[in-house]
Protein backbone atom coordinates (compact mmCIF):
# COMPACT_ATOMS: atom_id res chain seq x y z
CA UNK A 1 0.00 0.00 0.00
CA UNK A 2 1.82 3.24 -0.95
CA UNK A 3 0.12 5.92 1.93
CA UNK A 4 2.35 7.93 2.89
CA UNK A 5 2.75 10.72 6.05
CA UNK A 6 6.50 12.94 5.69
CA UNK A 7 6.93 11.73 2.63
CA UNK A 8 7.94 8.21 3.65
CA UNK A 9 5.49 5.07 2.78
CA UNK A 10 3.93 4.56 6.61
CA UNK A 11 4.69 1.28 6.65
CA UNK A 12 8.24 1.45 6.74
CA UNK A 13 8.51 3.78 9.40
CA UNK A 14 9.40 2.60 12.77
CA UNK A 15 5.99 1.94 15.25
CA UNK A 16 7.97 4.11 17.73
CA UNK A 17 8.22 6.89 15.59
CA UNK A 18 4.54 7.17 14.36
CA UNK A 19 3.88 6.72 18.12
CA UNK A 20 5.87 9.24 18.78
CA UNK A 21 5.04 12.04 16.04
CA UNK A 22 1.66 11.24 15.38
CA UNK A 23 -1.06 12.51 17.76
CA UNK A 24 -3.72 9.31 18.28
CA UNK A 25 -1.31 6.75 16.82
CA UNK A 26 -0.98 5.10 20.26
CA UNK A 27 -5.00 4.48 20.64
CA UNK A 28 -4.58 2.81 16.76
CA UNK A 29 -2.32 0.57 18.01
CA UNK A 30 -3.67 -0.11 21.16
CA UNK A 31 -6.86 -1.65 19.33
CA UNK A 32 -4.68 -3.62 16.99
CA UNK A 33 -2.53 -4.62 20.08
CA UNK A 34 0.53 -3.52 18.11
CA UNK A 35 3.60 -3.27 20.77
CA UNK A 36 4.85 0.59 20.79
CA UNK A 37 6.43 1.05 23.69
CA UNK A 38 9.23 -2.38 24.04
CA UNK A 39 9.03 -3.37 20.27
CA UNK A 40 9.17 0.58 19.23
CA UNK A 41 11.96 0.18 16.37
CA UNK A 42 10.12 -2.59 14.49
CA UNK A 43 8.44 -0.83 11.20
CA UNK A 44 4.82 -1.13 10.80
CA UNK A 45 4.74 -3.56 8.04
CA UNK A 46 6.69 -6.21 10.68
CA UNK A 47 4.66 -4.85 13.80
CA UNK A 48 1.85 -6.09 12.02
CA UNK A 49 2.96 -9.37 10.39
CA UNK A 50 4.49 -9.80 14.02
CA UNK A 51 0.82 -9.69 15.36
CA UNK A 52 -1.21 -11.16 12.72
CA UNK A 53 -2.75 -7.59 11.81
CA UNK A 54 -4.29 -6.43 8.71
CA UNK A 55 -1.69 -4.12 7.29
CA UNK A 56 -3.96 -2.09 4.94
CA UNK A 57 -6.46 -1.95 7.84
CA UNK A 58 -4.09 -0.65 10.25
CA UNK A 59 -2.70 2.13 7.60
CA UNK A 60 -5.99 3.45 7.19
CA UNK A 61 -7.09 3.45 10.67
CA UNK A 62 -3.70 5.82 11.18
CA UNK A 63 -4.43 8.02 8.17
CA UNK A 64 -7.94 8.65 9.46
CA UNK A 65 -6.72 10.66 12.31
CA UNK A 66 -6.86 14.03 12.75
CA UNK A 67 -3.12 15.66 11.61
CA UNK A 68 -4.01 19.24 12.06
CA UNK A 69 -2.62 19.83 15.53
CA UNK A 70 1.27 18.20 15.47
CA UNK A 71 2.24 20.03 18.33
CA UNK A 72 0.09 17.87 20.25
CA UNK A 73 2.55 15.30 19.72
CA UNK A 74 5.30 14.61 21.98
CA UNK A 75 7.81 14.57 20.02
CA UNK A 76 7.02 18.67 19.71
CA UNK A 77 7.81 18.46 24.00
CA UNK A 78 11.27 20.36 24.37
CA UNK A 79 12.94 17.64 27.08
CA UNK A 80 12.32 19.58 30.31
CA UNK A 81 8.70 19.99 29.71
CA UNK A 82 8.73 16.46 28.41
CA UNK A 83 10.38 15.09 31.84
CA UNK A 84 7.76 17.25 33.69
CA UNK A 85 4.99 15.59 31.73
CA UNK A 86 6.48 11.76 32.70
CA UNK A 87 6.96 12.51 36.37
CA UNK A 88 3.29 14.43 36.54
CA UNK A 89 1.72 12.37 34.11
CA UNK A 90 3.11 8.65 34.24
CA UNK A 91 5.12 8.79 37.67
CA UNK A 92 2.52 9.89 40.16
CA UNK A 93 -0.23 8.30 38.40
CA UNK A 94 1.79 5.09 38.93
CA UNK A 95 2.17 5.58 42.75
CA UNK A 96 -1.36 6.58 43.03
CA UNK A 97 -2.62 3.37 41.25
CA UNK A 98 -0.70 0.46 42.51
CA UNK A 99 -1.39 0.35 46.26
CA UNK A 100 -5.30 0.70 45.70
CA UNK A 101 -4.78 -2.22 42.54
CA UNK A 102 -3.09 -4.35 44.87
CA UNK A 103 -5.68 -4.01 47.81
CA UNK A 104 -8.51 -4.81 45.00
CA UNK A 105 -6.87 -7.83 43.86
CA UNK A 106 -5.95 -9.26 47.09
CA UNK A 107 -9.69 -8.96 48.23
CA UNK A 108 -10.92 -10.68 44.40
CA UNK A 109 -8.63 -13.59 44.97
CA UNK A 110 -9.87 -14.16 48.25
CA UNK A 111 -13.30 -13.79 47.55
CA UNK A 112 -13.56 -15.61 44.14
CA UNK A 113 -10.75 -17.80 45.30
CA UNK A 114 -13.12 -20.92 43.83
CA UNK A 115 -14.64 -19.18 40.91
CA UNK A 116 -12.14 -20.68 37.67
CA UNK A 117 -11.67 -17.18 36.19
CA UNK A 118 -10.25 -15.88 39.33
CA UNK A 119 -7.52 -13.55 38.46
CA UNK A 120 -4.55 -15.95 40.52
CA UNK A 121 -1.11 -14.40 41.43
CA UNK A 122 -2.29 -10.64 39.88
CA UNK A 123 -1.85 -9.22 43.60
CA UNK A 124 1.58 -10.79 43.69
CA UNK A 125 2.03 -9.75 39.91
CA UNK A 126 1.11 -6.15 40.73
CA UNK A 127 3.18 -5.89 44.10
CA UNK A 128 7.03 -6.68 42.36
CA UNK A 129 5.62 -4.54 39.64
CA UNK A 130 5.30 -1.76 42.46
CA UNK A 131 8.40 -2.70 44.11
CA UNK A 132 10.27 -2.48 40.60
CA UNK A 133 8.80 0.62 39.10
CA UNK A 134 9.77 2.33 42.30
CA UNK A 135 13.40 1.90 42.00
CA UNK A 136 12.84 2.56 38.57
CA UNK A 137 11.22 5.44 38.71
CA UNK A 138 13.58 6.82 41.76
CA UNK A 139 16.93 6.23 39.71
CA UNK A 140 14.92 8.44 37.37
CA UNK A 141 14.22 11.16 39.37
CA UNK A 142 17.44 11.25 41.32
CA UNK A 143 20.08 10.62 38.37
CA UNK A 144 18.85 10.55 35.01
CA UNK A 145 15.77 13.35 34.80
CA UNK A 146 18.63 16.23 36.76
CA UNK A 147 21.26 15.32 34.43
CA UNK A 148 19.50 15.45 31.25
CA UNK A 149 17.61 19.04 32.81
CA UNK A 150 21.39 20.50 32.75
CA UNK A 151 22.24 22.52 29.87
CA UNK A 152 25.56 21.35 28.34
CA UNK A 153 25.93 18.54 30.37
CA UNK A 154 28.45 16.23 28.87
CA UNK A 155 27.46 12.47 31.53
CA UNK A 156 24.87 10.81 32.30
CA UNK A 157 25.62 9.59 35.72
CA UNK A 158 23.19 6.51 34.75
CA UNK A 159 22.85 4.17 31.55
CA UNK A 160 20.04 4.21 29.08
CA UNK A 161 21.02 1.37 28.12
CA UNK A 162 20.35 -0.06 31.43
CA UNK A 163 16.96 1.48 31.85
CA UNK A 164 15.48 0.44 28.64
CA UNK A 165 16.43 -3.33 29.91
CA UNK A 166 14.17 -2.45 33.02
CA UNK A 167 11.61 -1.07 30.18
CA UNK A 168 11.65 -4.91 28.17
CA UNK A 169 11.14 -6.54 32.03
CA UNK A 170 8.29 -4.05 32.59
CA UNK A 171 6.66 -5.15 29.30
CA UNK A 172 6.96 -8.72 30.16
CA UNK A 173 5.25 -7.94 33.38
CA UNK A 174 2.45 -6.33 31.35
CA UNK A 175 1.92 -9.47 29.22
CA UNK A 176 1.61 -11.35 32.60
CA UNK A 177 -1.19 -9.03 33.79
CA UNK A 178 -3.05 -9.61 30.30
CA UNK A 179 -2.51 -13.73 30.78
CA UNK A 180 -3.87 -13.36 34.11
CA UNK A 181 -6.94 -11.22 33.71
CA UNK A 182 -7.59 -13.02 29.86
CA UNK A 183 -7.25 -9.23 28.87
CA UNK A 184 -9.03 -7.92 31.59
CA UNK A 185 -12.13 -9.69 30.64
CA UNK A 186 -14.80 -9.68 33.65
CA UNK A 187 -16.68 -13.05 33.73
CA UNK A 188 -20.71 -12.51 33.43
CA UNK A 189 -22.06 -11.55 37.01
CA UNK A 190 -18.61 -10.37 38.17
CA UNK A 191 -18.87 -8.16 41.40
CA UNK A 192 -18.11 -4.33 41.47
CA UNK A 193 -14.18 -4.64 43.40
CA UNK A 194 -13.29 -7.24 39.92
CA UNK A 195 -14.81 -4.54 38.08
CA UNK A 196 -13.10 -1.87 39.64
CA UNK A 197 -9.78 -3.91 40.05
CA UNK A 198 -9.70 -4.88 35.63
CA UNK A 199 -10.96 -1.45 34.69
CA UNK A 200 -8.13 -0.07 36.97
CA UNK A 201 -5.31 -2.52 35.80
CA UNK A 202 -6.07 -2.17 32.20
CA UNK A 203 -5.41 1.63 33.11
CA UNK A 204 -2.41 1.44 34.76
CA UNK A 205 -1.14 -1.05 31.52
CA UNK A 206 -1.91 1.51 29.07
CA UNK A 207 -0.06 4.51 31.35
CA UNK A 208 2.52 2.43 31.53
CA UNK A 209 2.92 1.77 28.12
CA UNK A 210 2.76 5.43 27.08
CA UNK A 211 5.30 5.94 29.78
CA UNK A 212 7.65 3.65 28.28
CA UNK A 213 7.19 4.66 25.02
CA UNK A 214 7.68 8.27 25.74
CA UNK A 215 11.43 7.06 27.46
CA UNK A 216 12.30 4.88 24.70
CA UNK A 217 10.91 6.72 21.08
CA UNK A 218 11.10 9.90 22.43
CA UNK A 219 12.93 11.25 25.71
CA UNK A 220 16.43 8.62 25.29
CA UNK A 221 17.03 8.87 21.66
CA UNK A 222 17.64 12.65 22.20
CA UNK A 223 20.66 11.94 24.72
CA UNK A 224 22.11 8.70 22.86
CA UNK A 225 25.22 11.27 21.56
CA UNK A 226 25.30 12.32 25.22
CA UNK A 227 25.77 8.95 26.44
CA UNK A 228 28.07 7.08 23.55
CA UNK A 229 30.67 10.26 24.24
CA UNK A 230 30.80 9.59 28.26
Amino acid sequence: MSLEITGQKLGERTVGDIAATLPGATGVFRKFKIDFCCNGDLTLDDAAQTRGADPDKLILALQALDHANPAAAPAAMKSDELISHIQTRYHEAHRRALPELIALSHKVEAVHREHPMVPTGLSDALRQMHRDLEVHMAREEETLFPAMRQQGAIKLDISIDELRHEHDGQGTQLRLLESLTDDFTLPEGACRSWQALYVGTAQFAEDLMEHIHLENNVLFPRFAVVESVA
